[in-house]
């Protein structure tokens, strides 16, 4: 028995779906070129008008925007409407220089939340269940977001934001939570505060996680699911585009069909914007097709992945994403090496160790410096037949067969890493670069 949202959207045929498509995205040029002056300026600049737009293989005619041309464009510059029409702002935690400030109608809510409600259902949520939010409120577009999909679908919506265990817990416990939606890492650091308390997986009621906002990989999954006991699935989304619901995981928990009534998405080849055919991995570009506060066309989003329509055994027709596997620009250059935390958390979880881990990198003499440090888990310190030397060293072999360069292994005491509530701050790069 396959669940569906919006079964007539989700699992369309094809043709219906590029119909959506080529209609929206005629309709989404000429607005956009109507109503930002920014973008109009680029279309113009390229050479290109609404006119040449006549369907959604003519995308590749458009312009691209980049979080250059965000930074540029704030607060206003590519706001779609008047400000009047706008009910909510929502930002990024911005790494990088100036937040991004997104603006959203309430016809852009309501389509966002129903994004989020389809990956509720996906993950076998109905209006019986008890969604646990524990994804941060305010800015951040996880809490928001998932609460409004929560009420969509008629769950009892439990608002607990990030953060106060022990509140996440006794509610958990006492309301029977049965969905939880948070960060991997959060769910992760979940799991241990309930062993810690003497809790066993099956003491819980919770069947199923959505879990995104930062990389992990399928060792952390099958970590999460032991130790919840549940299904976990990935969630995808970014704030420019709306937030999380663009793609989610269903019950085959092998990439994430990405709302394509909603959200246009193409993979390019990130150092010449070529567009790539399905299949190849490279950057993800997205196009909102019918956002009206914040109307992103082509807009990239740094993630590197792969898209593919193979046939889905859940019935939706909606092309698939991979888990990103990596970024365009959060890649680590350690001595010409291309290193990506997930390759680190994948030796890490095979050997064993849970995910509480930091990658520091810094420059010596002119030579990149890259250091692990890693927890101990308690089983391991009781067990008396290796040493911490002899770990070290077995860590730091495991590293280089991955990664090709060797890494300064630190085993460090259990809990001395500090815990993330949100994301996980998982690299600290020292280098002047």
């Amino acid at each position: 028995m396959h669940n569906y949202y919006q079964p007539e959207i989700e699992t369309a045929p094809r043709e219906k779906i590029i119909e959506i498509q080529n209609e929206k995205i005629v309709k989404q040029v000429r607005y956009v070129y109507n109503n930002v002056p920014y973008y109009k300026k680029l279309m113009d600049k390229q050479g290109v008008s609404p006119d040449d737009i006549k369907s959604i293989d003519d995308i590749k005619k458009l312009p691209f925007l980049t979080k250059d041309d965000l930074r540029e464009a704030y607060p206003y510059g590519l706001l779609g409407t008047d400000l009047k029409n706008c009910v909510r702002i929502q930002s990024t935690s911005g790494t990088t220089g100036r937040r991004v400030v997104a603006f959203y109608t309430q016809h852009d809510i309501d389509l966002w939340e129903e994004c989020c409600a389809r990956a509720i259902v996906a993950a076998g949520g109905t209006n019986e269940d008890v969604c646990q939010i524990s994804y941060g409120y305010g800015l951040f577009t996880g809490g928001p977001g998932l609460n409004g999909g929560s009420h969509k679908v008629g769950c009892l919506t439990l608002p607990m934001s990030s953060g106060n265990t022990d509140r996440q817990i006794q509610f958990m416990m006492d309301l029977k939570a049965t969905i939880l939606c948070c960060t991997p890492s959060y769910a992760a650091y979940i799991a241990e505060s309930l062993a810690e308390r003497g809790y066993k997986p099956e003491d819980n009621h919770l069947k199923a996680g959505i879990f995104g906002a930062e990389p992990w990989t399928e060792e952390m999954r099958k970590s999460i699911e032991k130790n919840l006991g549940i299904k976990a699935y990935d969630i995808y989304g970014l704030t420019e585009t709306s937030g999380p619901g663009v793609s989610f995981e269903c019950e085959e928990q092998s990439g994430m069909h990405i709302n394509e009534d909603h959200f246009y998405a193409e993979i390019i080849n990130p150092n010449t914007g070529e567009v790539l055919p399905d299949g190849s991995k490279g950057e993800l570009v997205f196009t909102s097709l019918d956002k009206q506060g914040f109307p992103l066309l082509r807009y990239r989003t740094r993630d590197i992945c792969i898209l593919t329509r193979e046939k889905c055994s859940c019935g939706r027709t909606h092309v698939k994403m991979c888990k990103p596997m990596g970024r365009s620009d959060d890649m680590l250059i350690i001595r010409g090496v291309n290193v990506f935390p997930s390759q680190i958390e994948t030796v890490l979880l095979n050997d064993g160790y849970a995910a509480n881990y930091q990658i520091i990198v810094d420059r010596v003499n002119n030579t990149d410096t890259l250091d692990v440090n890693v927890e101990i888990t308690p089983e391991m310190l009781s067990d008396t037949t290796m040493g911490i030397s002899e770990r070290e060293a077995q860590l730091v072999s495991d590293l280089k067969a991955m990664l090709g360069i060797k890494a300064k292994v630190h085993i460090v005491e259990p809990k001395t890493i500090a815990r993330s509530e949100g994301k996980a701050v998982r690299v600290i790069d020292k280098r002047k670069i």
